[in-house]
């Protein structure tokens, strides 16, 4: 499996590019700093045995996402790129009124047109192009707000109000290019650049095939639980059929990436889904 990975360097994406590489994969890393993984003896050997690539760039700058699709394609002889693994997030900065801020404001939605107006002409076929793994958050939607336990909500709206609009405009991307059901237009502020969908190299409504967005509920640091219980340590809500839940592990959430959305992908292609205990 030949995966490229954005916003992978810690958190999330990190646990899930390191199951996918202890699982024989290839992942090319695109992180601002090429010191992302000193130190970090799990990463160099996977540096040494050139199972883990780094590029170099910002998920905002257009040329440098290009960059990377290019080195991650030259990792795999036939030019395919497997996995496009989308996992940007920013650091969150809490004010004195207790609201959460990134900086910039709209990281995550421009880094994800970022991604799709740089898929190369040779990946945008159906039965070539990548499968795409997008993390979202619970609670960014209405009605994945609205389901999700009354004091998550106070505590969102409080906190996660301003990052949470970022989350909103990536789902409204993926749905336009993936051409799924979008219903909630205007719930929460556009933060996207005017004629985005005109912009040069974005697919057209419904061109994506292979999408799958996961929404973890509030993150914390515990363990994989999946690794003992299997499948059966956190839920898994579909399409916005049930409550969001409370918390999750981001190491479990790379459990479910891996040995469940990938691992099943025909399960779980085009889907929305929550994961939370």
């Amino acid at each position: 499996m030949n995966v490229y990975a954005i916003g992978a360097s810690q958190n999330i994406g990190y646990h899930t590019a390191v199951r996918l590489l202890e699982k024989g994969a290839t992942v090319t890393f695109l992180v601002r700093r090429p010191t992302a993984f000193d130190g970090n003896d799990t990463m160099q050997h996977f540096l040494r045995e050139g199972k883990a690539r780094l590029v170099q760039g910002d998920a905002l700058k257009l040329e440098d996402v290009a960059r990377g699709w290019a080195e991650a394609q030259a990792a795999s002889a036939s030019g395919d790129v497997d996995v496009a693994l989308f996992s940007v997030g920013g650091a969150l900065k809490i004010d004195w009124l207790f609201r959460g801020t990134i900086n910039p404001h709209n990281l995550c939605s421009l880094a994800i047109l970022n991604l799709l107006r740089t898929l190369p002409a040779t990946l945008r076929s159906p039965d070539r192009q990548p499968k795409f793994v997008v993390v979202s958050t619970t609670g960014a939607t209405r009605s994945s707000h609205a389901r999700l336990p009354f004091l998550m909500r106070l505590f969102y709206n409080q906190l996660l109000t301003q990052p949470h609009v970022d989350k909103f405009n990536v789902e409204r991307v993926l749905a336009y290019a993936d051409g799924a059901r979008w219903e909630d237009g205007g719930y929460r502020a556009d933060i996207l650049p005017a004629s985005w969908q005109d912009a040069e190299g974005m697919p057209t409504r419904g061109e994506l095939k292979h999408v799958l967005v996961v929404r973890p509920a509030f993150l914390t640091n515990g363990p994989a639980k999946g690794d003992v219980k299997g499948s059966g340590a956190y839920r898994v809500v579909e399409d916005e059929r049930g409550s969001e839940g409370y918390t999750i592990s981001r190491k479990d959430v790379a459990h479910f990436i891996v040995e469940q959305g990938l691992a099943e992908w025909e399960r779980w292609e085009g889907k929305r889904v929550t994961v939370a205990y």
